[in-house]
């Protein structure tokens, strides 16, 4: 009797450990359904296969990891689909920026500690967003330090964005109600209807780790399960930094035309 009650604890310990952290105990690996739905692993556990970078990225204790300067990691073995599923695990220190970059141009998937870093004063350019375009409906985000689950589903023109197994985005990027966000992202240098990207994780020079990159391609037949989100309210203080920030943006890509006239 003793012995099944400590068999009993020891599985509800495990099912605890895994609704707190929302991590499977091998992340590097595929599940059966996983498998069944067509997944592939982007990252083996053990190095940079597939991947290429300049030597500021590497592989420790199964987690992808940088130091140095060097620039993105960019897997290579194959462009992302037009519609697709992509999984991952990431957890960032104090103060830390990265992003997942999964189409061309200034598209992204927004990685940051946003109690620290100054784009988590605005929803627009916090976690989980699409950068500079549309916030998430509100901050998923674990305490700094602890793995976060992300997940990105894009299919036609609908794009969705997962947090810690909530849904803080879903967006059809043709719907008149968001015009304003899409006009806001192509100033900036980003087209949503642009495809055939590699996907690439982004080094701004701070410590982030990745693990669990896995993808698949979505195919034609299979329905896309969606439901009105709706994104956080950006306060005027924010809205006001991010007008400056685009007037940046934009005198410096004039700037750049000019000079190779």
């Amino acid at each position: 009797m003793k012995k099944q009650i400590g068999i009993i604890c020891l599985g509800c310990l495990v099912l605890l450990q895994f609704n707190q952290t929302g991590c499977t105990s091998e992340p590097n690996q595929l599940t059966e359904q996983e498998k069944q739905q067509g997944f592939k692993l982007l990252f083996n556990g053990k190095d940079l296969t597939g991947w290429q970078h300049s030597g500021n990225w590497k592989v420790e204790d199964d987690v992808v990891t940088r130091s140095g300067k060097g620039g993105s990691l960019v897997y290579e073995a194959e462009p992302v689909p037009d519609d697709f599923e992509l999984k991952f695990e990431w957890k960032v220190a104090e103060g830390s920026n990265s992003g997942v970059y999964y189409r061309p141009g200034q598209y992204e998937y927004q990685i940051l500690d946003n109690s620290k870093h100054v784009d988590g004063q605005n929803p627009r350019t916090s976690a989980a967003s699409i950068y500079f375009c549309l916030p998430p409906s509100h901050d998923a985000t674990r305490p700094v330090g602890e793995w976060n689950t992300g997940r990105i589903v894009c299919q036609g023109t609908v794009i969705q964005h997962w947090l810690n197994g909530e849904k803080v985005i879903d967006l059809d990027y043709t719907d008149p109600r968001y015009a304003w966000h899409v006009e806001l992202l192509a100033n900036r240098g980003g087209n949503l209807s642009d495809r055939g990207a590699n996907l690439y994780l982004q080094d701004h020079g701070d410590p982030v780790w990745y693990r669990g990159l896995k993808m698949r391609r979505i195919p034609g037949s299979e329905k896309l399960k969606r439901s009105e989100v709706k994104p956080a309210d950006v306060s005027d203080t924010a809205m006001a930094a991010e007008q400056r920030k685009l007037q940046k943006i934009m005198e410096n890509r004039t700037r750049q035309q000019l000079k190779k006239k």
